[in-house]
């Protein structure tokens, strides 16, 4: 089987993302601009246009994002809400769930969805959430988050709902140099990100695929 040189692999990757951040809007463009200016790296642009398209898909109404600062995530989806609906996020860390309240307070105005920013470990808090209520979780950032997230999944979606797991292939911050997950730094993140795949793919309560958007994207879809 032939493989697609890594130059056009490249390419292919850098202009689908730029044309993305072409098309964010003033405010989203800001808010990446501060984020990343306090020091809080933000995923692809791409991406999280894949995420706001797939909420749309499932007629998502109900959002959780579990994220260490995932601002630009979090500015799409509630985008994606249309205005109605509710979108939980959830960030343990200091620095990210301030970034995360003082941009839905900036959002607020705009919108009728519910908006609720909750600073705590994903383990603590999701536990507390009512089951079968989501449509759609987005999960980034910390490593800690994965693990805690994925096993509350089955109880937390609803039937046709999708888990989407961020940096997949732990290359979040690596240049596009033709590294793959078996390239990756030996580091906790890296293997507790195999452990995972491997997971979600023998998963019988999800069907599941791997995409290449950001630095790998995992769809888990609840059957």
């Amino acid at each position: 089987m032939e493989h697609t040189p890594q130059s056009l692999l490249t390419a292919i990757w850098t202009n689908v993302e730029d044309h993305a951040l072409e098309r964010q809007s003033p405010g989203l463009a800001r808010a990446r601009a501060d984020a990343t200016e306090a020091g809080i790296p933000q995923g692809s642009a791409a991406q999280a246009e894949l995420l706001r398209a797939l909420e749309h898909m499932v007629g998502a109404t109900s959002v959780i994002v579990v994220g260490t600062g995932a601002v630009v995530e979090t500015y799409q989806l509630l985008d994606g809400l249309d205005g109605h609906g509710q979108l939980t996020a959830v960030d343990s860390s200091a620095q990210g769930i301030a970034m995360i309240r003082s941009l839905l307070r900036e959002l607020a105005d705009s919108t009728q969805a519910s908006l609720r920013a909750v600073s705590a470990p994903a383990k603590v808090f999701l536990p507390r959430l009512n089951a079968a209520d989501y449509h759609l979780i987005v999960v980034a950032g910390d490593v800690d988050n994965y693990r805690a997230t994925y096993e509350q999944a089955p109880r937390l979606l609803n039937k046709g709902g999708i888990i989407a797991f961020t940096d997949i292939l732990a290359l979040a911050g690596r240049t596009a140099d033709g590294a793959s997950m078996d390239d990756a730094p030996d580091t906790r993140k890296a293997d507790a990100m195999r452990q995972l795949l491997a997971d979600v793919e023998e998963d019988e309560r999800f069907s599941s695929t791997l995409t290449p958007s950001g630095t790998g994207l995992l769809l888990a879809v609840k059957r």
